[in-house]
This record gives structure tokens, C-alpha cells and sequence, in this order.
């Protein structure tokens, strides 16, 4: 016996629903990564093993939100056939939930290197550096979280600003490590860790610019 036939309406209603149940998990992915930041930029100015530890642990769930994602937006947009808006909304996610990915795992590595205790053993100016990249990089992070939630097109020239500023930073923290007095392989994971922040400004700037184009289509 064939199942009853179901009314486009209820379809579209289903449909719906599900883009915004597929909201609320990209919000709380952009929320995870957030934190993640900023505990792993605490942790490593603290030296805090113990937090470091967790975050290594908590990354495990960002990657598991993530394939989730990737597999229910890639069934509605095949199964559903959607236009214009909804399309470039689901396209805008499959592109989205990738970056957010990496820099969860970005700010893991930050987090191993807090839990050898790296940062006791550099100077205050440097230590000043990498409190500043992670500040920075916390605030761009709040700010494409809030953009995706606004559907702000704005966001991408602010989040630009903002990562000029990360990318000075990083210029600085690089000529610091080259004359302050600190151990070769101590300069050497200190430069990975500024590294690690200003590729968490990249994703961030490609994530505002991906909603912008979810926003206005272009």
C-alpha cells in the first residue's frame, strides 16, 4: 500500500523546521570554537594544564557537531532541491562548518602547548603579545558568531580591521622572538602559537564574507 500523499505545504513546513534546527546547531558550533579561544588563550597564559586537558578533550565534540552538520545539509540540499535563499543558505553552511572545524583544532594546539607550561618560561613582552592576539581573536570570534546569527553583511570589513590588527601583532611577536632571550625551541613553539592565532583570524574574516554572500548573494 503506497503512503499517503503529503501536502507541499507540510513539505515546505518540514523543510523549515529543519533549516532551523540546522541553525541552532551552527550557532552552538560558533559558540564551542568561541570558548575554546578563549580558555585555550587563558590557559596558555596561566599555564593551566588542567584546562588544557578538557580542552583537548572538548574538541572531540566540535568534530562530531561538524560531520553531523555536513551530513544533514548535504540531504536537504539534495532531497529538497531548494532556491535561491534557502539554496545559498545550506551552501553557505557546508562551506561554513568546515572552517569552523579547523579553527576548533587550532585552538587545541594553542591549548597542548599551555599544558607544557610554555608561557612561564617566556618574557613579559612577549607573554604581553600573545595576550593581545588572543583577545583579539576571542573578539573576532564573538563577532562572526553574532554576524551569523544577524545574517550581518556588515561584519566582513569589521572582522577585516580587526585581523589587520591580529597580523601587526603577529609581525611584532615574530621581531620580538628573534632578540628576546628565550630558549630556541621555547621562540620556536611560541612562533607556531602566533601563527596558530592569525590563521583564527583568517577563518574568521572567510566565515564574515561567506555570510555576507548568504546575506545579499554577493
Amino acid at each position: 500500500m503506497s503512503e499517503p500523499f503529503e501536502p507541499s505545504h507540510e513539505l515546505r513546513k518540514r523543510f523549515h523546521q529543519q533549516l532551523d534546527e540546522i541553525d541552532a546547531s551552527v550557532i552552538r558550533l560558533f559558540a564551542l570554537v568561541t570558548e575554546g579561544v578563549a580558555a585555550a588563550s587563558e590557559s596558555l597564559l596561566a599555564s593551566d594544564t588542567e584546562m588544557a586537558r578538557q580542552l583537548t578533550g572538548r574538541d572531540v565534540l566540535v568534530d562530531q557537531l561538524e560531520a553531523d552538520l555536513e551530513q544533514v545539509a548535504e540531504r536537504e540540499l539534495v532531497t529538497q532541491a531548494p532556491m535561491a535563499r534557502d539554496m545559498r543558505y545550506l551552501v553557505s553552511v557546508l562551506r561554513i562548518v568546515p572552517e569552523l572545524e579547523r579553527s576548533g583544532d587550532l585552538a587545541e594546539h594553542i591549548a597542548q602547548r599551555a599544558a607544557t607550561g610554555l608561557a612561564l618560561r617566556l618574557t613579559p613582552t612577549v607573554r604581553g603579545l600573545l595576550e593581545q592576539l588572543g583577545t583579539t581573536c576571542v573578539e573576532m570570534w564573538q563577532g562572526a558568531g553574532d554576524a551569523w546569527a544577524e545574517r550581518d553583511p556588515e561584519a566582513a570589513e569589521r572582522l577585516d580591521t580587526a585581523d589587520d590588527r591580529i597580523d601587526n601583532l603577529h609581525d611584532q611577536l615574530v621581531e620580538e622572538l628573534g632578540s628576546a632571550n628565550i630558549a630556541l625551541p621555547d621562540a620556536m613553539q611560541t612562533t607556531l602559537v602566533g601563527r596558530f592565532y592569525e590563521r583564527l583570524g583568517d577563518h574568521a574574516v572567510h566565515i564574515a564574507e561567506r555570510i555576507r554572500y548568504m546575506a545579499v548573494g554577493t
